[in-house]
């Protein structure tokens, strides 16, 4: 009886385990996008992270679309910064939940792909 409910508890915490990784570690998608940077700010109570927004381009017969991310890599948030009011394409992860140490966004970008173009 005992080794039943151990192993029940063990498959309880495996299951939850792995759903708590493909759930906020695993990576849902991936991709490229461009236009306009915004703004990047350092901000949080708890744990500061990079927060950015970019003006995607204009389609016909459509609006400024504003696309909101998260920035782990002080280096490239650094570089962000010297980008502000150009150009630029970045590549990102999308995870299907935000952690706090991550950023707010679910949107993570993780490179940039080019500045001025």
């Amino acid at each position: 009886m005992k080794k039943a409910i151990a192993i029940g508890i063990l498959v309880v915490l495996i299951v939850g385990g792995l759903f708590f990784f493909f759930r906020y570690y695993w990576p849902f998608a991936d991709g490229v996008k461009a236009g306009t940077l915004d703004q990047i700010m350092h901000k949080g109570y708890v744990f500061k992270t990079y927060e950015g927004s970019i003006h995607q381009d204009k389609l016909v017969n459509a609006t400024d679309k504003v696309w909101e991310f998260s920035v782990t890599d002080e280096r490239i948030a650094d570089s962000l910064t010297r980008c502000a009011g150009t150009k630029v394409t970045l590549h990102y992860k999308e995870y299907k939940n935000p952690l706090p140490w991550r950023g707010m966004q679910r949107f993570i970008v993780d490179s940039i792909v080019a500045v001025g173009r």
